[in-house]
């Protein structure tokens, strides 16, 4: 599909970015989306599509369930999904240019936000996150304390919004937490799914009218797809278009659409909703439609309005007319009006930090499960003792209990990483932030956290089952802990994949399980079958470095115990090392570390790239089905 953008700028004023006077023409024509359905067959979601968009102005699609709405809103958004084909044009300011990060912004259906984080707090970082760095901390704050009160959030700007982990605010209040995160910026484009969606009337009204407020003081250019708005809602747009079936049915200003339902046959009875109306007639899913004096049938009564609008209404004529009022074309926002890249680094490290904190479920239960399970594992191994072959064994199965049981608590974060996901897809496509700014403070934010699950239960079972003694084994032995706890870079390489919880779970216990299940310790190295077990699920198993780590820190240079010498069965640590268990010991135990600490790089990196490569592949798709 041609994705011919060009977005409104403005003018700065100490540092700020208004578009009063200035905004956009959103134009396209002849729009076509389709979709390949479960059997291969092509599916028609919207069949030549024509509109425009003013500036200063709030537009409306509106149609039953179904109907393409939210396909013609993503479409103009720039969001059609890669499983999408789609052909027509959409320019902006008649230019033709393709949509780049942070040039408009698009409120979604789904309330996406950190439910830990206050809405203060979450407008507050999202306010650092878009605004240019050059702006003052003061302007910022007065900007987001006067957006928090325009949308009359005031009395909740402390509460945290809640969700999972607490009952927070109400869901009419997280919407307008996410309308107030996405007008930050002042943008030239806003796009709104479903705005009043799970707002009571009153709300509704207030959300809407803020918009059209913004849109007729700042010039701000604003499509809504709206599903069943109230009266006095329906009465605040300023365009219409209606869809039924994928087809075009009206569009035009919103007073006009009266006139030309009852010219055709279907006049809105007095005194009645006139979007409950026209929902009723265009509405495919019913047989029939009745009007004052006859019935007909919901496809015929769509034919009728399609074919009646096509001929009476020119809207590529009407669209040129508009088009030709708009001389002047804004500029792109350009890099250096956005905050610098170490800015939103560390602002993502904070709000990371305080979401993680805060996360009873993301560490906290997790900290204390692997406490306890320590404990319990210091009492079934209470004080090993010497070197005798059944205490070898013990130690043996003692560092592969405590592997086990890190590699399991990584599956415990998976809801906190998909939520996580969520709110960075949504900041993503908004141009808040890169994904590299993502993956970096990500890391950053969660390693003291994974650090202090390492040292404390780690200190707890080292001491209480009697391991190696000195200060020196014992951080090698946190460290191992702490690296091999990273293996959360794995999970967050499923979440890229599979975000379903239940599903990703699943796959993330299969890969645990055959990672663990070629580490060394079930079978010995020389033992496992070389085709796919040994090559090379043993060689890239994160838990064979782990394991062999700590044994090489338990076992290198230990002597074997005074009973051995005396019966003259000496088995000392290299022995143990290199005939019992069948470890190359031609590299310390440092190179072990090492390696767990690239594979660490190598999961988050993996990560990354699956991001970028998501948005190339969605690029390339566009850009292939570009009609120029």
């Amino acid at each position: 599909m041609s994705r011919k953008r060009r977005l409104a700028g403005g003018g700065h004023s100490s540092g700020e970015r208004e578009t009063t006077g200035r905004g956009v023409l959103l134009t396209w024509q002849d729009v076509s989306v389709t979709a390949v359905d479960e059997k291969g067959r092509y599916k028609v979601i919207l069949e030549r599509i024509t509109g425009y968009a003013r500036p200063g102005q709030v537009l409306a699609l509106m149609g039953a369930s179904g109907s393409g709405k939210t396909t013609l809103l993503d479409t103009l958004s720039g969001r059609l999904g890669p499983d999408m084909n789609g052909t027509g044009d959409i320019l902006i300011n008649g230019r033709g240019e393709r949509l780049s990060y942070g040039t408009s912004s698009y409120v979604t259906q789904e309330n996406t936000l950190m439910p830990t984080l206050t809405v203060r707090e979450a407008i507050h970082y999202s306010a650092q996150l878009q605004l240019p760095g050059s702006m003052p901390a003061a302007t910022k704050l007065a900007r987001v304390d006067r957006i928090i009160q325009e949308m009359g959030l005031s009395n909740v700007a402390n509460s945290r919004i809640g969700g999972r982990v607490c009952k927070g605010i109400s869901s009419g209040e997280r919407r307008r937490v996410s309308i107030c995160m996405e007008l930050l910026a002042s943008p030239g484009l806003l796009f709104l799914d479903e705005p009043t969606s799970g707002l009571d009337s009153a709300a509704a009204y207030r959300v809407m009218a803020y918009a059209v407020r913004l849109a007729r003081t700042k010039g701000l250019t604003v499509v809504a797809a709206v599903h069943q708005p109230s009266t006095q809602v329906f009465d605040l747009f300023d365009g219409l278009c209606l869809l039924a079936n994928g087809r075009l049915v009206y569009f035009g200003p919103t007073p006009e659409a009266a006139e030309f339902f009852a010219a055709n046959g279907f006049p809105c009875p007095l005194r009645r909703n006139p979007s409950d109306h026209y929902l009723q007639i265009i509405n495919k899913d019913f047989d029939e439609v009745h009007t004052f004096s006859h019935s007909y049938g919901a496809a015929e009564a769509i034919e009728t309005l399609v074919n009646s609008f096509r001929t009476l209404h020119n809207v590529p004529t009407n669209m040129q007319a508009a088009l030709g009022t708009r001389n002047d074309v804004m500029p792109l926002i350009t890099k250096e009006t956005k905050a610098r890249f170490t800015t939103k680094l560390l602002v993502l490290i904070q709000r990371s930090s305080v979401h993680m904190h805060r996360d009873i479920g993301y560490y906290w239960l997790r900290f204390a499960v692997f406490t306890f399970c320590c404990f319990s594992i210091g009492t079934v191994f209470y004080n090993i003792g010497d070197m005798s072959l059944r205490n070898i064994q013990a130690r043996i199965s003692l560092i592969m209990c405590i592997t086990t049981i890190l590699a399991m608590a990584s599956l415990g974060g998976f809801q906190s990483f998909a939520e996580e996901m969520k709110v960075f897809r949504k900041e993503r496509l908004n141009g808040h932030y890169s994904a590299t700014a993502f993956v970096i403070s990500n890391t950053l934010s969660s390693a003291p956290f994974l650090m202090l699950m390492c040292i404390i239960p780690g200190a707890i079972v080292y001491y209480m089952t009697g391991l190696r003694r000195g200060i020196y084994h014992f951080i090698y032995f946190v460290a191992v802990l702490w690296t091999s706890m990273q293996s959360e870079g794995l999970m967050m390489v499923v979440v890229a994949i599979v975000p379903d919880f239940l599903l990703g779970v699943a796959i993330g216990c299969g890969i645990q399980g055959l990672l663990l299940l070629s580490c060394g310790f079930f079978r010995l190295p020389d033992d496992l079958p070389k085709p796919v077990w040994k090559y090379p699920l043993y060689f890239i198993s994160y838990h064979k470095y782990g394991i062999q780590g700590l044994y090489k820190n338990e076992f290198i240079g230990l002597a074997p115990d005074d009973q051995q010498s005396r019966t003259g069965l000496t088995m000392g640590g290299d022995h143990v090392l290199q005939k019992i268990l069948q470890i190359d010991t031609g590299y310390s135990k440092w190179v072990d570390l090492a390696i767990l600490c690239a594979m660490v790089v190598v999961c988050r990196a993996t990560f990354l790239a699956m991001v970028k490569l998501t948005e190339m592949r969605g690029q390339i798709i566009k850009c292939g089905k570009m009609k120029l």
